[in-house]
């Protein structure tokens, strides 16, 4: 079984669904298929920790400080949550992109990171929260078992999640599971990095006080600025305020609050700096982007 049953699997999928562009999601609830028959320009969006395997085209992603490509077989394995910028390089309609994304459980993860063996940790030292690593046949067999699985209740229950725990542990142990592995680990660096990344999910309307965010997590200022970079790819300021974006996009698309309440609510005192750095980063004023997204 090698990687062309992966891609015709997923291609049938979307065939059958008639998806030719955009987002099928998954029967499980969380995996999603894309495919895209043109390249795009940058879109901003964020990751979580999750497994994006590329089966055909290319595939651009990266940070203010980082940039990578993926190409048909290779994934991305992100182990934070992450405001990146992307875009599809290598698409034709012949020959669309397709790719498939995995979100990654930390619980399950956890539970297996006693059993790996110590050594395997020294094979990701790049504190970096995206790597690239080929997607080997064993994965992918692994990867198509589970979506062949959870095509009935029965099965999507009883059989699924066994499928799932083997993915996940096929990446713990894989060429980059100390990345991952590192994550898991109490009280050190990734560790640490993650939980502060965490706290400055859990409320994008606070204001970011660096040195008392690295106190918390027992960092010194300057050793928390330099990995907080090292491992998101951005300053926690700049991370904040790219998740305060994303944010506020995704609540004018799908809200009809006044852009001012939803300035407000991600945490900026003036509708004036919130409209200019909204445009700085998508190219156009948030009231644009609302009308635009009606139109569409």
């Amino acid at each position: 079984m090698g990687p062309q049953a992966l891609l015709d699997y997923v291609l049938a999928r979307l065939d059958r669904s008639g998806v030719t562009e955009g987002v099928l999601r998954c029967e499980d609830g969380g995996a999603v298929f894309l495919i895209h028959p043109t390249t795009t320009q940058h879109d901003a969006n964020v990751y979580r920790p999750l497994l994006c395997a590329v089966l055909q085209g290319a595939k651009e992603v990266g940070t203010s400080t980082r940039t990578l490509t993926v190409r048909a077989g290779q994934s991305l394995i992100v182990s934070n949550a992450l405001p990146v910028v992307s875009r599809i390089t290598e698409a034709t309609p012949d020959h669309p992109y397709v790719a498939l994304v995995f979100p990654l459980d930390l619980d399950v993860l956890r539970a297996l990171a006693p059993g790996v063996p110590q050594s395997s940790a020294n094979h990701g030292s790049d504190p970096f929260s995206i790597c690239l690593t080929p997607t080997d046949d064993d994965l992918q067999a692994a990867l198509l078992r589970y979506f062949c699985q959870c095509k009935t209740k029965e099965e999507r229950h009883m059989l699924a999640p066994i499928t799932a725990r083997e993915i996940h542990a096929r990446l713990l142990i894989g060429q980059h599971g100390g990345t991952l592995q590192k994550l898991l680990w109490h009280e050190n660096t990734a560790s640490r990095i993650f939980v502060a990344t965490s706290e400055i999910r859990s409320d994008l309307g606070k204001p970011l006080v660096v040195r008392e965010l690295a106190a918390r997590v027992g960092m010194s200022s300057s050793a928390f600025f330099e990995q907080f970079k090292a491992v998101t790819g951005n300053s926690p300021l700049q991370y904040q305020k790219d998740l305060r974006l994303l944010h506020a996009r995704n609540e004018l698309q799908t809200t009809g609050a006044k852009v001012s309440e939803i300035a407000y609510g991600v945490g900026y005192q003036s509708p004036a700096q919130f409209s200019r750095e909204y445009a700085r980063k998508f190219g156009c004023s948030p009231r644009q982007d609302r009308t635009a997204e009606v139109v569409q």
